[in-house]
């Protein structure tokens, strides 16, 4: 089995428009179980997709790259493993296992890109000066060439050689790197929900938190099944919360009225 032409220009254009939406429109097309689940799609095996791209998106969930900062593009990752697992005939393991090195690399052309747009930033910020406002649009489109090919390039590279080159890697890979690299993809999640789980109000809500896993882990409930309990929870406790704001104010302004 090989990776079609027609299957590396979607993935390429996906991964363009990827990143285009997670600077500007906000669908959320650059989040790896999107990323993931397109990949599958496109490769005829949605569920191993979907497994590649929610691994890959749980070792993000405490990160987020504020003040300009670069984390690993796991996007652009679960775009490059999913099919490349699914040509070699792999595991979930292995492609999670080839997803962490991709995006952790990746993140030099992530700081690449931001570099060069320095250039583009400077030229609006002149053409705004002189009042040329018809310059901006160029600007910012020249300013998403690069963000593109930052995304657009690897993954087309990847795809186009990554067939017979991922064989070459399995041939002459010793068993030692393998089973780093699968230990590494069972690790990496348990530290994106550890460090999720240090922004949340964990200490306020941590018998909900009992009762979710008591609910998963003893009583073998399905994860949506648990989601779903989540979600009454959630909408019960928000319900309370609002009928008893109103009560507090007008006891606040009755008070006030009496003094």
């Amino acid at each position: 089995m090989h990776i079609q032409v027609w299957q590396i220009i979607l993935l390429t254009l996906y991964s363009i428009i990827g990143i285009y939406d997670g600077l500007n429109t906000k669908f959320e097309l650059n989040k790896p179980m999107m990323a993931g689940a397109f990949a599958g799609l496109v490769m005829g095996d949605l569920g191993t997709g979907l497994i590649i791209g929610a691994t890959l998106q749980l070792m993000i969930l405490g990160v987020s790259n504020f003040g300009g900062a670069t984390i690993p593009d796991y996007t652009s990752a679960a775009l490059i493993a999913t099919p490349l697992a699914i040509v070699a005939g792999k595991d979930v393991d292995f492609a999670i296992g080839l997803g962490v090195p991709i995006g952790l690399l990746l993140t030099q052309l992530d700081i690449i890109a931001r570099t060069v747009n320095i250039f583009w930033n400077k030229k609006a910020q002149a053409a705004i000066e002189k009042e040329q406002y018809h310059l901006l649009d160029r600007y910012n489109f020249c300013g998403m060439i690069g963000w593109g090919a930052s995304r657009g390039l690897p993954v087309f590279l990847a795809l186009t050689f990554g067939s017979s080159f991922v064989q070459a890697i399995l041939d002459v890979s010793p068993d030692w790197l393998l089973s780093g690299l699968k230990f590494a993809g069972v690790v990496l999640p348990a530290v994106g929900i550890s460090m999720l789980l240090k922004f949340m109000p964990v200490k306020k809500y941590f018998p909900y938190l009992i009762l979710g896993f008591v609910l998963f882990s003893y009583v073998n409930m399905p994860m949506l099944g648990v989601a779903l309990i989540g979600i009454v929870i959630a909408v019960v406790t928000y319900q309370r919360d609002s009928e008893r704001e109103p009560a507090v104010v007008q006891a606040n302004a009755g008070g006030n009225e009496d003094e």
